[in-house]
């Protein structure tokens, strides 16, 4: 089998990048905004991590960047920002200008992939947005439509709508066979009870057959607990804990109503990286006695699946700020091993469009 190539949009600290080079693809670019995630990928990149090596890491704004220059790669991916959508803040969804699912669809119309994969939040199956994932979706598999600027996007939704109606399933255009599934991170052996919807596209002139992974740990006996994920760790506090990439003693935790922080015994709540800095009871933890203490940066890694050798920078706020927004290396290696699987078997179909062109 080739090599399979992708590039990454809103990469953040790098957990979907990581995942997806363990299932097997390697990156040509990667690109983020925030500088201090940036700041992250490239000194790991100069570490040596191997996950990183041989792509370009760019800080840039992804409405300036032509992704033509990727016409026929094998797959984009990325994470939207998320805010427009979370259950943790203003919730503005379609009216928040953070909405970056629109940049997120040009990647995909200008480079025309083999495959996509995009993620969120599971605030975004909120009834209240249905309408507006439908138009997500439909933007999805037909990437080329022109949405008109002078109409709201449901005018435009119901363009979209009547256009499917119109073309069939046989029209040669640029169009996806997309796939909306919600996964909880903790029913794949990862321990954080995290929700994420991932938006799964295949290239229609490619025949793949294709089904979100199944999950492995169904009920509570199976999960894997926080105690799991980090008790080889020393004590923060202590002088081998100083040993340890990113692990030290942050103090201020207060367990306040809602915010009680995870037991031990059981997967962590989901980390939070929190509009105005980082909240407490997501990222502490809850000890049998009543007591609690933020956990650190690297217990958060170990939350998130990333590996030991993955070093965080800037403040721990920041740093706590790219863990809460990464999706676990884990999961990101699951979902992308499945879809790395069904473009090895892809042949296509030829009775449809050839937009394969050798980078």
């Amino acid at each position: 089998m080739s090599e399979l190539k992708s590039i990454e949009l809103f990469s953040g600290a790098g957990g979907l990048a990581l995942g997806l080079h363990a299932a097997g693809f390697r990156h040509k670019a990667l690109y983020e905004w925030n500088a201090t995630a940036v700041e992250t990928l490239q000194y790991n990149q100069r570490m040596g991590h191997p996950s990183l090596q041989g792509c370009t890491i760019t800080r840039a704004d992804v409405r300036q960047v032509d992704f033509k220059k990727y016409y026929g790669i094998d797959l984009v991916a990325g994470g939207p920002p998320c805010q427009p959508f979370s259950m943790g803040g203003k919730a503005a969804g379609m009216n928040d200008v953070r909405d970056m699912f629109p940049q997120a669809i040009r990647a995909v119309a200008e480079s025309q992939p083999r495959a996509f994969v995009f993620e969120n939040v599971r605030g975004l199956l909120r009834p209240a947005f249905s309408n507006y994932v439908e138009y997500i979706r439909l933007q999805m598999e037909f990437p080329k439509f022109s949405i008109s600027e002078n109409a709201t996007w449901d005018q435009n939704l119901a363009r979209l709508e009547r256009h499917k109606e119109r073309v069939g399933k046989e029209s040669a255009e640029l169009r996806y066979r997309v796939h909306v599934h919600q996964a909880n991170a903790a029913e794949f052996g990862i321990p954080q009870h995290r929700h994420r919807v991932f938006f799964v596209g295949f290239r229609s002139d490619f025949v793949t057959d294709w089904s979100f992974p199944k999950t492995t740990h169904n009920d509570s006996d199976s999960w894997m607990t926080l105690y799991e994920a980090i008790s080889d760790l020393p004590d923060p506090s202590s002088r081998a804990g100083k040993k340890w990439h990113n692990h030290l003693l942050q103090s201020g935790a207060k367990a306040y109503p809602g915010h009680t922080g995870s037991p031990l015994d059981r997967p962590a709540k989901a980390l939070k990286a929190g509009a105005h800095g980082v909240p407490g009871g997501e990222n502490m933890i809850l000890f049998s006695d009543g007591s609690v203490r933020y956990l650190s940066v690297r217990e958060c890694a170990r939350v998130q699946t990333f590996p030991d050798d993955y070093v965080f920078l800037g403040s721990w706020t920041e740093a706590m700020r790219q863990l809460g927004n990464a999706v676990p290396v884990k999961l990101a290696e699951i979902v992308g091993s499945s879809v790395a699987k069904a473009l090895a078997g892809q042949a296509p179909k030829k009775s449809e469009f050839s937009a394969n062109e050798a980078l």
